[in-house]
């Protein structure tokens, strides 16, 4: 490799490099070693730790779902609104990244509580408070990777079509989309990934009720305070949880523009 190639980034830097990816990584071998692959087939096919993980996959689809449909829609409007309003948009969409995840459950319970603003629908608690948690904390993902995607895109090829006689809806659907597909592939994958993870806003906003509201992150860390499924069941659904983020990361780098194939 020659050295325009590796670039001119001191050699002593190594060091450091490599202690922040072991810092990484290390974690997650560990956890790995710890798998009882001889009860691992057992573990995760338990009644508790199957009803756990029905309901992540169940609530985490249905979350995707409501994220695509309000999340690429508010993801066009942001790309294609001017600099200063796209800026507020931008601003207000990244809140639930920055805000912690238990704040984020308390914000819901305020509104979607029993003394809530909309207390009187009765989602606290429930499976769809469930979904409603995941989607708060997984919309940011989906909309801030679309909207990048539409705004590299560019408006020249709408623009010529708009010229040529095609309408909004033509556009959007032939020209707009198509081009973006790549970013909201990513955008859907990620969204989806971070939904089946979440657990903060989920813990304070749906509760903890084994078969109604008890996701993956729960019963894991309901485990490993000595209640629930086995320890040897949570180690290998964290081990699921590991194994969907690595296919997660897989995916968007095959989705990504100009990704080696």
């Amino acid at each position: 490799m020659s050295r325009a190639a590796g670039g001119y980034a001191p050699r002593a830097i190594v060091i450091p490099a490599l202690t922040g990816l072991a810092f990484l990584i290390l974690p997650l071998a560990a956890l790995v070693a710890r798998v009882q692959w001889t009860s691992f087939f057992d573990d995760v096919t338990s009644e508790t730790a199957r009803s756990a993980l029905l309901l992540s996959l169940g609530t985490g689809l249905v979350a995707t779902l409501i994220c695509i449909l309000v999340g690429v829609p508010l993801a066009l409007v942001i790309a294609r609104s001017g600099p200063r309003v796209a800026a507020v948009l931008r601003a207000a969409v990244t809140i639930p990244l920055v805000l912690p995840p238990m704040v984020g459950g308390v914000a819901l319970l305020y509104l979607f509580g029993r003394a809530g603003w909309l207390g009187g629908l009765s989602l606290s608690f429930s499976t769809p408070a469930v979904v409603l948690a995941q989607s708060f904390v997984a919309l940011p993902f989906l909309v801030l990777a679309v909207e990048g995607a539409v705004r590299t895109s560019g408006v020249e090829y709408e623009r010529t079509a708009a010229a040529l006689g095609a309408s909004r809806w033509t556009i959007l659907r032939r020209i707009t989309i198509p081009l973006a597909a790549p970013g909201i592939v990513a955008g859907v994958v990620l969204c989806f990934a971070r939904a089946i993870g979440e657990f903060g806003a989920t813990s304070l906003f749906a509760g903890n009720r084994p078969g109604v509201t008890q996701t993956m992150p729960l019963a894991i860390y309901t485990a490993f305070n000595g209640a629930g499924v086995s320890q040897g069941a949570a180690v290998a659904l964290a081990l699921l949880l590991l194994a969907a983020a690595i296919a997660v990361l897989l995916l968007v780098r095959g989705w990504r523009p100009g990704s080696v194939r």
